[in-house]
């Protein structure tokens, strides 16, 4: 009897332990469905019982989009730089997630104020949506949260290299830090 018993408390103890594991802190394994691309770093995705949810990325801030009309037919400089590259941000990860048939894998590492899940995102076929913004310019680091991204060090690897080669907003010498843009300009 007690050579069953240690048999069978230990693939109890592992499928406890497999199954906490799975629902830790993603939502599903073969992705989630994109209801839309709400800038460069938010999109929003239909989680398992068909509610909508907010997902802003983890360890980045991409350009600003304008979200007004006052913002859209604004003259400033400043506002039509930060509203470019917002746009240009917002199409690229709109490409990636067509190309990836509307559907992406989540790692959550956090909840905002704004009640928005923060997560790493990724592709089916593995593609880091984070990493392929900032090697192209398209987005920064945001450092303040850097604590929270399991992936800091790819991150900073691909904005420093992006920044190397002057690609997208590095090239751009009057962009505005989207943080600095916010606090400056969106009051």
């Amino acid at each position: 009897m007690e050579r069953l018993i240690k048999p069978v408390r230990f693939w109890l103890c592992a499928t406890i332990l497999i199954l906490g594991l799975i629902g830790c802190d993603r939502i599903g394994t073969s992705g989630e469905p994109v209801e839309r691309v709400s800038d460069g770093d938010t999109l929003v995705v239909k989680d398992a019982n068909g509610k909508n949810l907010t997902v802003r990325f983890a360890c980045v801030d991409a350009p600003e989009i304008a979200h007004t009309n006052k913002e859209k037919q604004s003259k400033r400089t400043s506002d039509r730089n930060q509203f470019n590259w917002g746009v240009k941000a917002q199409e690229r990860v709109q490409e990636l997630v067509q190309q990836a048939g509307d559907r992406v894998t989540l790692n959550i590492t956090d909840s905002d104020r704004y009640g928005r899940k923060i997560a790493e995102v990724r592709l089916k076929n593995g593609t880091f949506v984070q990493q392929v913004l900032l090697q192209e310019g398209l987005a920064k680091v945001y450092r303040p949260y850097l604590n929270k991204c399991p992936s800091k060090d790819l991150v900073q690897q691909a904005e420093a290299k992006a920044k190397e080669q002057r690609l997208g907003i590095w090239s751009d010498t009057k962009f505005i830090n989207p943080w600095e843009y916010r606090s400056l300009y969106k009051k």
